[in-house]
């Protein structure tokens, strides 16, 4: 079984509700999930390290990065993912010009610094129906099972 962090940040609980989804189900397979929250239960950015798998979830409103994702987002130069597994999600709203930059911006920094990445970015309108969490179960096993091959 897999060591895996589910990291987030939520700005209307969406993204939260999706992370606690996902950790739940990876908690019922047998993993080993450490569940936390870039702003409330924030993590070191070196502790990726101890991880086989990331999942990265975040909220995307603007054509960036949200603040409270800013200081660990830099602090992830310092980091090597070599080995690591990464999937990002996140819920994101067609409203803005562009869809989901957050998610998009947190998978090239995380291939960037040579993790796995796995190829779809997870992003859901809004906030998550039972089709999105369905697929959200999906997603995190595929990233476990990319790290397992």
């Amino acid at each position: 079984m897999a060591k895996v962090l589910v990291l987030y940040a939520s700005l209307t609980g969406s993204t939260e509700i999706m992370a606690e989804e996902m950790t739940n189900h990876l908690k019922e397979k047998g993993h080993d999930v450490e569940h936390k929250s870039f702003d409330l239960d924030p993590i070191d950015a070196q502790r990726l390290e101890e991880f086989d798998s990331i999942l990265f979830g975040s909220y995307s409103w603007d054509d960036d990065i949200p603040f409270e994702v800013e200081d660990f987002y830099f602090d992830m130069d310092d980091v090597d993912l070599t080995g690591k597994t990464v999937g990002v999600f996140g819920s994101c709203d067609t409203y803005y010009d562009i869809y989901g930059p957050a998610i998009d911006t947190l998978a090239a920094k995380s291939q960037e610094r040579n993790a796995t990445v796995y190829e779809e970015k997870f992003k859901f309108e809004l906030e998550p129906d039972d089709k999105d969490i369905d697929h959200g179960f999906e997603f995190a096993d595929a990233v476990i099972n990319l790290g397992a091959k």
